[in-house]
């Protein structure tokens, strides 16, 4: 029985070798599959997504069709990666919402994110913004892997990177992200990211390392440990540029930050940013050659809106949350999603504008407050940090897209005012240039020969003025000296739950529908 089996195994060896792949001579080649070093991977890269839902009455983003495409391309090729460049725990409308008495603050986003399966994300400079308590809620929550070279928590005098707290230990966020990725034919890359973050958001809590420095640093501490390095940023596009002027090798970039999407050569590298809220998704074809490290770099800008599907396990989770909101806004208007204004081009909502120049956006909403005392005040003001939709508006405005302009609401008081207290007060906004202090107003100028002016007039500092004013201001939040108990301030309206000037996201909503 033995040699009958050594026979078989004998008579095997040889059919296989004559059942090989012959030339044209009828030599028999080994076609065995073998490492070429050549190696394919995709990336999926979104950034600057604040809200869950589709927008624009469900025309474009959403993030249930985001992850269809991430789906389908990871179908395709095991290699590939959904990742987050950045801002999208705040600002948004839903997370303004308080459930159980506390207010969601990107609860629903993490919930979202971990059911799309995110490879990889970063911080952007509006993460900050939920306060360290609700970050931290928020860090712990998420399924996925964050990095940062230059972003340390403040935390009782010390320095340190954050962390995510679960049991059995918490673990710090790394400084660099390091993935190993094979072929069919085993080709093995280990492909390194490091992340930066612009120091735009300055807090109590966060200190940020220099981005170039930090960037240079993390570079350093891969290109020993792996074979190709991406850098991974949440920049202004100038600083991009500058990490790849610090670093010639490196060739590509996925960041965030800009809003519009870019694809930009520079130096030896490429960066790439998609369009905010996912409007688009960039989809990247790395073809890395191991032996040579050579990389093709193929970036395809894909839309995202109303032809594109949904994964359904994702649309149920953002549908929950969705209907939540509605619930919410709903005590306020009746039809959340009704247009009621067409602007073209659209209002700048955008949080560099709103706080550096008067933009046609805050003109309106100042507009709509004047409107809510039917005209009975000289000017308007509200503090351009109130506007936290970041973003341009669709040119065909809902009344959602008002509630998303202003999540947090609040009335609009009718104030006496001195002159010369509303100089101080218009001194301090445009001083504040960059903040969100700085003021957008309705008729109200700056004159370059005597100041400020109020209907074409000079202020009289001895005269008392009517200004209507949105509540936050009088709270002393962004200027200290601007409060009820300031002697300047002779009197103060606040307007009853039935009237217009209740809620500034009414108001603007019934001044707009007079404009169509």
């Amino acid at each position: 029985m033995k040699k009958l089996v050594g026979l078989s195994v004998f008579f095997a060896t040889i059919m296989m070798s004559c059942t090989g792949t012959k030339d044209v001579n009828g030599t028999v080649i080994d076609d065995t599959i073998k490492d070429d070093g050549l190696i394919t991977l995709q990336f999926i890269q979104v950034n600057d997504v604040y809200e869950i839902a589709p927008l624009g009455g469900g025309l474009y983003g959403g993030m249930e069709r985001v992850a269809y495409v991430a789906d389908s391309v990871k179908a395709l090729n095991k290699n590939s990666m959904l990742v987050m460049a950045g801002d999208f725990l705040n600002p948004s409308l839903l997370g303004t919402i308080k459930v159980d008495g506390e207010r969601l603050k990107g609860k629903q986003m993490i919930d979202v994110m971990n059911a799309m399966d995110f490879d990889l994300v970063t911080f952007g400079n509006h993460e900050f913004d939920i306060g360290q308590e609700d970050l931290q809620k928020r860090l712990n929550e998420s399924t996925f892997p964050w990095t940062s070279a230059n972003v340390m928590e403040i935390d009782k005098g010390t320095k340190d990177f954050f962390e995510i707290e679960k049991m059995p230990a918490p673990k710090p966020i790394p400084e660099t992200y390091t993935r190993t990725f094979t072929d069919k034919d085993g080709t093995t890359v280990n492909v390194g990211f490091f992340s930066v973050t612009v120091a735009s958001n300055p807090l109590d809590f966060v200190h940020y390392k220099e981005p170039v420095a930090s960037s240079v640093q993390a570079y350093n501490y891969l290109k020993d440990k792996t074979d190709l390095i991406l850098g991974f940023t949440h920049l202004t596009l100038s600083e991009d540029k500058q990490v790849a002027d610090a670093i010639p090798e490196l060739k590509f970039i996925m960041g965030g930050h800009e809003h519009n999407a870019m694809l930009v050569p520079h130096n030896n590298a490429i960066i790439a940013k998609a369009d905010a809220n996912a409007k688009t998704a960039y989809i990247h074809t790395l073809t890395y050659n191991k032996n040579t490290d050579e990389l093709s770099i193929d970036s395809h800008l894909r839309v995202i809106d109303d032809r594109t599907p949904s994964d359904p396990e994702v649309k149920a989770i953002v549908d929950t949350w969705t209907a939540l909101l509605e619930e919410k806004i709903k005590e306020v208007i009746d039809n959340p999603y009704e247009v009621i204004y067409t602007s073209n081009p659209p209002l700048d909502g955008t949080d560099s504008a709103n706080r550096s120049v008067q933009t046609d956006l805050g003109d309106m909403i100042t507009s709509a407050m004047l409107y809510s005392y039917r005209d009975d005040a000289d000017a308007a003001i509200v503090n351009g940090g109130s506007i936290r939709i970041d973003d341009m508006l669709p040119n065909n405005v809902a009344s959602m897209d008002i509630f998303r302009t202003l999540p947090f609401g609040g009335s609009i008081v009718k104030v006496k005012i001195t002159g010369a207290l509303l100089k101080e007060v218009l001194d301090y906004g445009k001083q504040s240039r960059g903040t969100g202090a700085y003021l957008q107003y309705h008729n109200i100028s700056e004159n370059p020969t005597y100041g400020w002016n109020i209907g074409g007039n000079e202020i009289d500092t001895e005269q008392v003025y009517t200004v209507a004013f949105s509540d936050f201001l009088l709270k002393g939040f962004d200027i200290p000296f601007l409060n009820r108990e300031n002697v300047g301030v002779l009197e103060v309206y606040d307007p009853k739950e039935n009237e217009l000037a209740y809620d500034i996201r009414k108001a603007i909503i019934n001044y707009l529908k007079t404009l169509k």
